[in-house]
């Protein structure tokens, strides 16, 4: 019988190909500059002591040139560290966590659906379907006022939430920061769908009794992402006002936009929101930097609004018995999909390497000039990020991420069990996967982060972190009692 030789192209492993690649690109500047510096090098050892002495000697420094350079030196040093823009530090952040006695499992949320949709047994059927494929677990919590039969969403009860969720993670992240109330000098709250009067900032400022000079600011109606927006807003506030600190509270209240309807579209909210809220402390103080856990780098936003469809894809409306409630349309992961490629398209310049942002181009040249057929090179994202942080506004909205960005299970394990165990908390999300990432000690001194989130609007931003230093695993937050269980596996329908 003759030999069978091997099958070589099958036997080539094409992935170390492809790290060379990368690694010559990115260092391409290296490669050319050694063998100058080596020839530099060898050129003068060559010299005798005689020459390099008279190379010297026929060098004439003239003090007026001499200061005239120094002058010019310190001048544009000055200009340049003038302008450069402050740097934005995320010293530490904290995430509420419900108490069990929120808790709404499988069983109680399909009891309570039956019994306030009783003369509609197709909407709760509905929301059995939703909740089976959800992605959610057992653990997550809604407030006390959605507990009764019938709900009851007084405006009392939603000032109640917030008080709850807003004071609670502001306590916490005083308590990990030693931050005092009078050491916060701009405020940013941001919260959708409840905007009371006075603002949940002035409640804040009350409660606290903040100074009567602080920057306060509340954003309502931004939708999920609304997070990035405080972020960005809040960089921008500190490149203005030096030696400040900022607190960002990012949450969505659930008691007053729990729909009581039988419109379907509008009824999907409520098998996925649920209770949650982060504060958030950014410091542009240098002192702040030591101790600091994240530095921002970029900040991204993308805004869809200007195309009705993509305007009204996630809007708040009444059905045809007059109950509000959120509307979602059906091209929703379609229009997300287009703001997720214009967001990309502006953020791969700022972080890809060279190597991708080459294999892109060629491949948008030869689409151009060769064939319009070539399959488009999707960058790899995951040579600029070593975390993802994907907003968890359900299991279709990951999965359409994780297929788009080409992303390992791994990549995406921080959003699809931060949605198992708290659900859509809406802007706060983002909080709660990155205390995920901690909680398994995997966050390094280095490490790249980047956070995406959709909202209404319809908007996609997203924000590019940097560690400062290891973080130790932490003892306290929301995965303390649970993270010795996760990452569990996520079955694609929960049979209820």
């Amino acid at each position: 019988m003759p030999q069978i030789l091997p099958n070589f192209s099958s036997s080539v492993k094409l992935k170390y190909v492809k790290l060379g690649y990368q690694y010559l690109v990115n260092h391409i500047l290296t490669f050319l500059l050694i063998p100058i510096m080596l020839a530099i090098l060898l050129e003068t050892l060559r010299l005798t002591p005689e020459e390099l002495l008279e190379i010297y000697n026929s060098l004439h420094f003239d003090l007026i040139q001499i200061l005239c350079s120094c002058f010019l030196v310190i001048f544009i040093g000055t200009v340049y560290f003038m302008s450069k823009p402050r740097s934005i530090y995320l010293v530490d952040y904290s995430c509420y966590k419900p108490p069990v006695t929120c808790r709404v499992p499988f069983s109680t949320f399909m009891e309570h659906s039956r019994l306030i949709l009783k003369e509609n047994p197709k909407s709760v059927d509905f929301q059995m379907r939703i909740l089976e494929r959800s992605g959610l677990g057992e653990e997550t919590c809604l407030p006390p006022a959605i507990h009764y039969i019938p709900p009851t969403p007084t405006m009392e009860a939603a000032r109640s939430e917030a008080e709850t969720v807003i004071f609670s993670a502001i306590d916490g992240l005083m308590q990990k920061t030693g931050l005092k109330p009078k050491d916060i000098d701009i405020l940013i709250v941001n919260c959708s769908l409840f905007s009371p009067t006075p603002s949940l900032s002035a409640m804040v400022v009350n409660k606290y009794k903040l100074r009567s000079n602080i920057k306060s600011y509340n954003l309502s109606g931004m939708g999920c992402s609304a997070g990035l927006i405080s972020i960005d807003l809040a960089r921008d506030l500190l490149q203005v006002h030096p030696n400040s600190c900022a607190l960002v509270i990012s949450t969505e209240i659930i008691t007053p936009n729990y729909y009581q309807g039988s419109e379907r579209a509008m009824l999907l909210p409520n098998c996925l929101f649920r209770m949650g809220g982060a504060a958030v402390l950014l410091s542009n103080k240098r002192r702040d930097r030591s101790r600091a856990k994240y530095k921002l780098v970029h900040v991204v936003r993308t805004h869809k609004g200007a195309d009705d469809k993509a305007y009204k894809c996630v809007y708040e409306q009444e059905d045809p018995q007059g109950k509000v409630g959120i509307n979602l349309s059906k091209d929703l992961m379609v229009i997300a999909g287009e703001a997720l490629k214009s967001n990309i398209t502006t953020i791969g310049p700022l972080v890809l390497p060279a190597s991708e942002q080459l294999l892109f181009l060629f491949t948008l040249i030869g689409r151009k000039i060769f064939n319009p057929k070539w399959k488009p090179y999707i960058p790899d994202f995951k040579q600029a990020f070593e975390h993802f942080c994907i907003h968890a506004g359900g299991r279709a909205v990951i999965d359409e991420l994780q297929k788009n960005l080409q992303l390992s299970a791994e990549h995406v394990e921080a959003s699809r069990m931060t949605l198992h165990r708290f659900g859509n908390t809406s802007s706060s999300s983002l909080w709660y996967e990155m205390s995920y990432i901690e909680a398994k000690g995997k966050m390094k001194k280095g490490d790249r982060v980047w956070q995406i989130a959709f909202g209404s609007g319809f908007k996609c931003n997203s924000a590019v972190w940097k560690c400062n230093r290891t973080i130790k695993t932490p003892t306290d937050g929301p995965w303390q009692d649970c993270i010795d269980r996760y990452p569990v596996h996520i079955p694609e329908i929960v049979k209820l």
